[in-house]
């Protein structure tokens, strides 16, 4: 766990364990292009900045926890990164 924690770029498993956040939910948020990543060439893995992925996991969480719908959510993540 050590290594993950020191990692600039962790696996979507790896940011399972990291955040307690699960594989599905996960996985939606990327397919809906809220939580970014970059794609390793050699074999395709998806790999996400840890710190901005932690990071926007949390913004998430706490937008969620006011109530608002994915839909809002989005549009504020999008409109921050305009900014």
């Amino acid at each position: 766990m050590e290594v993950i924690e020191s990692s600039e770029f962790v696996t979507i498993g790896e940011l399972v364990r990291l955040t307690g956040t699960r594989y599905s939910t996960l996985k939606f948020y990327t397919e809906e292009g809220m939580l970014p990543f970059e794609q390793a060439d050699e074999n395709l893995t998806r790999r996400y900045k840890r710190v901005e992925a932690i990071d926007r996991l949390c913004l998430i969480k706490k937008l969620k926890s006011e109530n608002r719908t994915i839909l809002q959510i989005k549009e504020l993540i999008f409109d921050g990164r305009k900014r």
